[in-house]
């Protein structure tokens, strides 16, 4: 099982956000991780998530994490634009595999 980090991208598996993608903006312990979207789940009003109803993505967004390192905060714009920059890149890769390439 690989350990999740600040700044990594998952998507919810389990709750009322199903399906939807978040940051992890801060890790509790080893089993529990608060995440923020940005917009739904802002960085003041983060989620305390059980790592097991996450999936963790290989996408890391070095701005947040930069960001939280530098100054223990980050703003609701840069959770945005994670998320939105990493459906966009899994959007088109996978229509480029339905297409074959």
């Amino acid at each position: 099982m690989r350990t999740a980090q600040i700044g990594q991208l998952v998507r919810i598996l389990r709750g009322r956000g199903l399906e939807q993608y978040a940051v992890i903006i801060g890790i509790e312990d080893a089993r529990f991780v608060w995440i923020a979207d940005g917009d739904k789940r802002k960085f003041d009003q983060p989620k305390k998530k059980n790592i097991q109803h996450l999936e963790l993505l290989e996408e890391v967004s070095r701005e947040v994490a930069d960001s939280l390192n530098e100054t223990g905060r980050v703003t609701n714009g840069k959770l945005r634009f994670a998320v939105l920059s990493y459906r966009k890149n899994a959007d088109l890769t996978l229509e480029a595999h339905e297409r074959g390439e």
